[in-house]
């Protein structure tokens, strides 16, 4: 599975030499475009990057997230860190993957944090990794497009759909009362009711399903029945 993603990721790169031996590590009858195309619909943002810094793909959502937050700009298709400290720990995060270690470096400019992993894409050993992925935290559970598709499959009410997702966001019982000018009596039903539609024992099982559902994003064109 690991050589069929970076495989795909270095597909999307069409001045790339192909291997060697293709039949292995290439999955066949996958064209770039459908793989852009793929990688825009992940709800985490995504990034190839070169150990220098040069941007070669980024995702619907890695744009998106960078836009929101600021923590990270594209100039001149260089990848950027707002502040100097996070640009160094950036730098420092690819040099690694340059080198075929993957790591974890979290940013934190205009007290915004955002958490990257750098992953080097099919390194061989006592060579550099010359493409390195960069795949974003995602920004909350309930942000996946697969949330509203979970939703409607549950027949979920819009309020109970409400309380899921302010459940979600770590949010109490008495929280979500407030937040929704309601009683506490009035969550805890809604809760049992969302636990009983969908099939859950309590509210961290109900949660956890929502935390482990594939990693769709809420695409403008993305159609649920």
């Amino acid at each position: 599975m690991s050589n069929m993603l970076d495989a795909a990721f270095l597909d999307l790169i069409p001045q790339l030499p192909q291997p060697a031996h293709p039949g292995h590590d290439v999955p066949l009858g996958v064209a770039p475009d459908c793989l852009h195309l793929l990688f825009d619909e992940i709800s985490h943002g995504l990034l190839v990057i070169s150990p220098q810094g040069r941007v070669m793909h980024s995702n619907r959502a890695a744009k998106d997230e960078m836009a929101r937050n600021g923590v990270l700009y594209l100039r001149h298709d260089e990848l950027q860190a707002l502040s100097p400290m996070d640009g160094k720990l950036l730098h420092a995060a690819l040099a690694k993957a340059s080198g075929g270690i993957r790591s974890l470096v979290k940013l934190s400019g205009s007290g915004i944090t955002l958490t990257l992993s750098a992953v080097p894409l099919r390194h061989r050993p006592g060579a550099s990794c010359e493409h390195i992925a960069l795949f974003f935290e995602r920004t909350a559970i309930c942000d996946s497009g697969m949330f509203v598709f979970f939703a409607r499959s549950h027949r979920l009410t819009r309020t109970e759909e409400q309380v899921l997702n302010l459940l979600c966001r770590s949010m109490s019982t008495p929280d979500i009362a407030l937040e929704l000018d309601v009683a506490v009596s009035t969550v805890r039903s809604h809760v049992r009711s969302l636990c009983i539609k969908t099939g859950s024992r309590g509210a961290r099982e109900l949660i956890n399903r929502i935390a482990t559902l594939p990693p769709v994003g809420a695409a403008p064109r993305l159609q649920m029945h």
